[in-house]
């Protein structure tokens, strides 16, 4: 297996407390690695780790098979990032920041500027300075930033927040792009989790430093059965019959509402038929599948079940 970028048994500690604690993550080359954990739960941290902006206090980074050093100045040209709030020379407009940026990367392919403004979506903003920017603006200069020098692997610490829904799924159109076309890899943190099950390949999730799961999309939507949920007026009356009087036996009560059924083969419109046929008064009846959200926050909760 190719790996892009690894991190083994890697732990951070801040005044004598752990925040990153003994995280082993692998990137493959060409993938969109999605990064899910809820705030402070170390996902910064490691980005940080990964550029070399901040340094393990024990354990290894490994970048294009080379592990990191501080002194591994050379690996970060081919890299692109975006690590929490990204800055800018305010009073100069987006292209003067992309121009000084190329200047002092080395990079002098200046025709990329005009290519890389129109793929964010900044082609028309002219000589307005970045102080007048919104956020989203920014967001897109920064990702733009992080793109033009043709990076083999991109970091964006939540690079659609602040962006209408229009331009998050531009961004997510782009970032599929970058991945199938051009190979890039893509290491992206959200907090969107319905944004990362559009465009992962593989979702890492991080609870209290810790990499509690890493696994693939496919995995996960392959392990992730289809259920019936049922509302009723009389929930009880109601499980009471689907056992009792219909043989179904894996089910289970999620509130004073709401019964989700398990069994497979049940086919929606004829369980609400004989349910009706024994007096249950139905709210709601539909055939559903468990999402990452539900995914994800068993994993953040350390619960077994997830309402």
């Amino acid at each position: 297996m190719n790996y892009i970028a690894r991190t083994i048994d890697v732990t951070k500690v801040y005044e004598g407390a752990e925040v990153v604690s003994n995280v082993n993550m692998s990137i493959k080359q060409g993938e969109i690695y999605g990064f899910l954990g809820p705030n402070g739960a170390g996902k910064t941290t490691i980005m940080k780790m990964l550029t070399n902006l901040v340094k393990p206090t024990t354990g290894e980074i490994e970048l294009f098979g080379e592990k990191l050093t501080p002194t591994s100045y050379e690996v970060l040209k081919r890299m692109g990032s975006i690590i929490e709030y990204p800055f800018f020379y305010d009073r100069l407009s987006a292209r003067e920041n992309l121009e000084l940026h190329c200047e002092y990367m080395g990079f002098h392919n200046k025709k990329i500027i005009d290519n890389t403004m129109e793929t964010v979506g900044l082609k028309d903003t002219g000589k307005k300075p970045v102080k007048d920017f919104s956020l989203g603006m920014k967001q897109r200069l920064g990702l733009a930033r992080a793109l033009i020098t043709t990076p083999e692997l991109l970091i964006l610490d939540e690079p659609i927040n602040g962006l209408d829904p229009v331009g998050i799924r531009e961004m997510r159109d782009l970032f599929k792009r970058l991945s199938n076309e051009y190979r890039i890899t893509l290491l992206v943190s959200s907090h969107i989790l319905g944004e990362i099950e559009q465009i992962a390949d593989t979702v890492g999730v991080i609870r209290g430093g810790r990499l509690v799961e890493e696994v693939s999309m496919e995995s996960i939507r392959g392990s992730q059965n289809e259920y019936i949920e049922l509302q009723a007026v009389d929930i009880r009356k109601a499980t009471y019959v689907i056992e009792h009087q219909l043989g179904l036996s894996n089910y289970k009560l999620v509130d004073d509402h709401t019964l989700r059924i398990y069994d497979p083969g049940i086919i929606p419109s004829e369980l609400n038929t004989k349910l009706i046929q024994y007096g249950i008064e139905i709210e709601s009846i539909s055939k559903r599948a468990h999402s990452l959200e539900e995914h994800f926050m068993k994993l953040v909760k350390g619960d077994e079940d997830v309402a």
